[in-house]
């Protein structure tokens, strides 16, 4: 057997246990409308994820069925005569291969009629069926037909059956009867029962389970099952003695619970339905998982944690309330004079919006003397330097003083706000009185009359860096 067939009936006998359950709607190519069947989209649409295969006619599968399912088509190429005809049995093949092959089809069915007036003529038709379909890989389903004159007895169906399969069919669909291990064990193909006229839903979970036990793959139902009152209920009742070996009770019993809306929908055997549930089955479970994180105490921790991230800038912010507080950078040069910044604080706190542009400044002017007359400069000794060198105690108005406070660039003595004595004032000791030094000048000379003192105030900066 070549690939491509053995792969076409592995899609319609399911290889694991070689069962099948087939959806047959393929009654209309000789009864017409049939009672509930006359939209033929609306049954299939919620039935096709329950069934294995569908047993169908091409126009029916063009029209009704959605092109993207991935459920195998057994395409039904008999046909010709109607219910209201004179002989049923007259049929003929009336579809291609070519175009089941267009159709993409995974069998292809037809029915003989043993026994017959037009018996020679369906024998002959499946002989041919086979023999063509052969060639592309299809394999071919031929059905038993009955009739009003036809008996269904275990001797009639023996031998349908038998001769459908010595014309090289490979799956042959016949009726149940008693004594039908008999049936099966004269065909060598294997056999699928037909569910024929509705009956209730009891006994065709009955007749289902039967047929499995006397030997049968599976069942082709179509009437039992979409003229119930509820068919996906039924057919997942069927579908769990298929597929998972269901008893009656146990099938009816799910029946019943689906048609009241008490069964869970995960089971029952839905091979196909349960995979498309376990998915969003599973994102369910991880969306309260992530919706749950930030609740939970270890990102709580991170949020908590955040402040403390900006520590170092809360610290600068308080700095200007505490001007002697400064960053790390310049916590070395506080420590070798820890006395002298005691009296610095109360005098440094009335500026303390000029403290904060400075801070950054203050090292290269930490060891520079500024000679003030009466004031000894005492804390910038990093170069050893005299702190008791005298400077000019200038006192600058306040309004020369704001416009140099955003200028630090400009004047490279200006950071001279920690060495402050304990006597001076706020203002005494800022860097913004030099880069006006012409301000600086009258403003000396008007204090104390004496300008010896004002040349030293531009020394450059010669022993911190």
């Amino acid at each position: 057997m070549d690939w491509g067939m053995e792969n076409r009936l592995a899609r319609i006998l399911r290889p694991d246990k070689r069962r099948a359950l087939m959806l047959a709607v393929d009654h209309g190519y000789f009864l017409g409308p049939t009672e509930r069947l006359e939209d033929p989209r609306s049954v299939i649409a919620p039935l096709l994820k329950y069934c294995d295969s569908l047993m169908l006619s091409r126009g029916v599968q063009r029209s009704c069925v959605d092109a993207d399912t991935s459920t195998p088509m057994v395409l039904r190429v008999s046909g010709g005569s109607s219910i209201i005809g004179d002989d049923l049995s007259k049929e003929d093949i009336t579809v291609s291969v070519q175009d089941a092959i267009r159709l993409n089809a995974s069998a292809l069915a037809m029915s003989i009629f043993v026994g017959s007036k037009y018996e020679y003529q369906t024998i002959v038709n499946l002989g041919r069926l086979v023999s063509e379909a052969e060639q592309y890989g299809i394999p071919v389903l031929a059905v038993t037909a009955v009739g009003k004159e036809l008996g269904k007895d275990a001797r009639y169906l023996s031998l349908a059956c038998r001769i459908a399969a010595e014309q090289g069919a490979h799956i042959v669909k016949t009726y149940y009867c008693d004594n039908f291990e008999k049936v099966v064990q004269s065909c060598p193909v294997p056999i699928i029962v037909a569910g024929g006229k509705k009956i209730p839903e009891r006994d065709a979970l009955q007749l289902t389970y039967n047929a499995i036990k006397g030997g049968a793959v599976g069942v082709d139902m179509g009437r039992n099952i979409w003229q119930s009152d509820h068919p996906v209920a039924m057919i997942r009742a069927v579908r769990s003695i298929v597929h998972q070996n269901s008893g009656v009770q146990e099938a009816f019993k799910m029946y019943e619970d689906l048609a009241s809306g008490r069964e869970d929908p995960g089971t029952g055997g839905d091979a196909r339905p349960q995979g498309g549930q376990r998915r969003p089955q599973q994102w369910q479970g991880r969306g309260p998982r992530q919706d749950n994180r930030p609740g939970q105490r270890p990102w709580q921790g991170r949020q908590n944690q955040r402040p403390g991230q900006n520590r170092q800038a809360q610290r600068q912010d308080r700095n200007p309330q505490r001007p002697n507080q400064r960053p790390g950078q310049n916590r070395p040069q506080q420590r070798p004079n820890p006395s002298q910044q005691k009296p610095n604080q109360p005098h440094q706190r009335p500026s303390q919006p000029q403290q904060k542009p400075n801070q950054q400044q203050q090292k290269p002017n930490q060891g520079k003397p500024e000679q003030k007359p009466g004031q000894p400069q005492q804390k910038p000794n990093p170069t050893g330097q005299n702190p008791n060198q005298n400077t000019p105690q200038q006192k600058p108005s306040q309004p020369q003083q704001n416009p140099n406070q955003g200028k630090p660039e400009q004047n490279p003595n200006t950071p001279e706000q920690k060495p402050n004595p304990a006597g001076q004032k706020p203002n005494q000791g800022k860097p913004e009185q030099k880069p006006n030094p012409s301000d600086q000048k009258p403003a000396a000379q008007s204090q104390s009359g004496d300008g010896q003192n004002q040349p030293q105030e531009k020394t450059p900066d010669t022993g911190s860096k």
